[in-house]
């Protein structure tokens, strides 16, 4: 039997600090770019932050 395996996008995830109410938060993103506009425009003060993580999924494993 010939197992197909979908070839999953890698995609940007930005982690920031929301200062209007002090939790940190998660967004995605299909584009380097757009990660990286999103997180300078989190970072307005010196307590502000954002992490750029790329995502590469890995394929998941068939049950025998």
């Amino acid at each position: 039997m010939e197992q197909q395996q979908a070839s999953a996008a890698e995609y940007w995830e930005v982690t920031y600090l929301d200062g209007d109410c002090g939790r940190i938060r998660t967004e995605s993103f299909d584009d380097a770019a757009s990660a990286e506009r999103f997180a300078c425009r989190q970072v307005r003060d010196e307590d502000g932050w954002a992490v750029i993580d790329v995502v590469r999924p890995t394929a998941a494993r068939a049950a025998a």
